[in-house]
């Protein structure tokens, strides 16, 4: 049974990025050096735009998932008395850029954690929240607070050691924020070592843009909180190239107009989200809050209409029902999937009445396996079994195959590697 999942969680990876990248990654321990840069000249403002109510209550004091936590010693920062997701959390500083936030607490935490982590050592250096973190502090620098001395050769040291971080062995989201990242570093400083960072990011912004967008504009992972951010750092980036067009040349116009199309395709009526895959209300934006970002930077909506991603839309005047047809993801990149196939969430007069359970816990291993099954979600449970073999907290064995069967009744059926799962009479009438 064992050596079965294995077999069908590692047969569609990608054997040199995922599996030996994995062991190089692992092994390969780089060192934090110094580098010499300047700031570079803008030629433009940066066009201040936040959603995220301000998350500090005091100076040393930061609410992160509707817990408080107090940094009063280094140890604080990595403390085992919070789970993995919640320490992220508090390495990021998305506060940086949140609305009304204290500007005097926000620099005193950001020195604070200067002082407090040590080059390479603690979840801050690992690089996704490296990632989010050199982004989060550039956009604040770029709002107008000035970085002192010590802030600069740090976010330098940060963004040179993240080159040697970048996170192949997981791709998606991941390595796109790494990329994000060293192109945001690249255009705020020069030299030798910025060109660098800016020649890498954007190579792989360019390969990853056209791997992670769908026809129908959505982000290929096939889940809605994760397609607002990745709309969102679209945003970012067109918002720094008009800070720095000579150095930035990335466009993305045409795919964001796409992707906010999809994403309103995916929201129901009270403006939120639906809860297909890792999807969670209040950890990105929503797509009103995008739409008026874009809207500064002189972008607008398509008007999608939903296809390669595989989820559909119905509504008439009084009810919106969106589904699941859908892959469950990438067939190498399925972490982020849950065992919905099929599934569907209805609102009527502007209210939810059926949803699927989303997600609230990556780390909890009870609950995460309960938000992943098929039971949680508004679909056909056959023999108490997931459509997808989801287990551990990001990884799927055996999964549903969507595929549609031409036949007289065009059929949707759903494969599970290689016998039909669901299977019999129409389940979904293609119209």
């Amino acid at each position: 049974m064992m050596l079965s999942r294995y077999f069908y969680t590692l047969r569609d990876l990608k054997w040199r990025n995922q599996i030996l990248g994995r062991v190089w990654f692992r092994l390969y321990r780089p060192k934090a050096m110094a580098v010499d840069y300047h700031l570079r000249e803008r030629v433009a403002q940066w066009q201040t735009y936040g959603w995220r109510d301000s998350l500090l209550l005091a100076e040393n004091q930061i609410k992160v998932f509707q817990q408080s936590i107090t940094i009063n010693k280094p140890s604080d920062w990595n403390s085992s008395n919070h789970s993995k997701l919640c320490l992220y959390n508090l390495h990021y500083f998305d506060d940086l850029n949140a609305l009304r936030s204290n500007a005097d607490w926000q620099r005193a935490l950001l020195n604070r954690w200067v002082q407090d982590n040590q080059p390479v050592v603690g979840n801050g250096w690992e690089p996704y929240p490296l990632s989010l973190r050199i982004v989060n502090i550039i956009k604040w620098a770029l709002r107008g607070n000035a970085l002192d001395k010590t802030m600069q050769d740090s976010l330098a040291l940060q963004a040179n050691y993240l080159t040697q971080r970048l996170e192949y062995h997981l791709l998606g989201n991941h390595l796109w924020a790494n990329a994000k990242a060293l192109v945001f570093a690249g255009c705020f400083f020069s030299g030798a070592a910025a060109q660098k960072w800016l020649r890498i990011g954007l190579k792989i912004l360019q390969q990853e843009l056209t791997e992670q967008t769908l026809t129908d504009g959505a982000h290929f992972e096939l889940t809605p909180m994760y397609h607002s951010i990745f709309t969102e750092d679209l945003l970012d980036l067109v918002n720094l190239s008009r800070v720095y067009p000579p150095q930035l040349t990335l466009d993305c116009r045409a795919i964001l107009s796409q992707a906010l199309g999809w994403l309103g395709q995916m929201t129901h009526p009270d403006g939120e989200l639906a809860f297909f895959n890792d999807t969670a209300a209040g950890i990105a934006a929503n797509h009103q809050q995008l739409l008026t970002y874009a809207k500064l930077l002189g972008i607008e909506a398509n008007t999608t209409v939903l296809g390669a991603s595989g989820y559909r839309r119905l509504q008439n005047a009084r009810a919106v029902l969106i589904a699941d047809t859908a892959e469950i993801g990438p067939s190498y990149l399925p972490g982020h999937a849950h065992a919905d196939t099929f599934s569907f969430e209805l609102s009527v007069d502007g209210q939810r009445v059926l949803v699927n359970s989303g997600t609230s816990d990556y780390g909890d291993a009870h609950r995460r396996a309960w938000q992943r099954s098929t039971a949680a979600h508004n679909t056909l449970v056959i023999d108490e079994q997931n459509s997808s073999e989801v287990w551990a907290s990001f990884r799927v064995a055996r999964r549903a195959r969507v595929q549609l069967i031409h036949s007289s009744d065009s059929q949707l059926c759903a494969e599970h590697d290689g016998y039909t799962r669901l299977s019999g009479k129409p389940i979904h009438q293609r119209s």
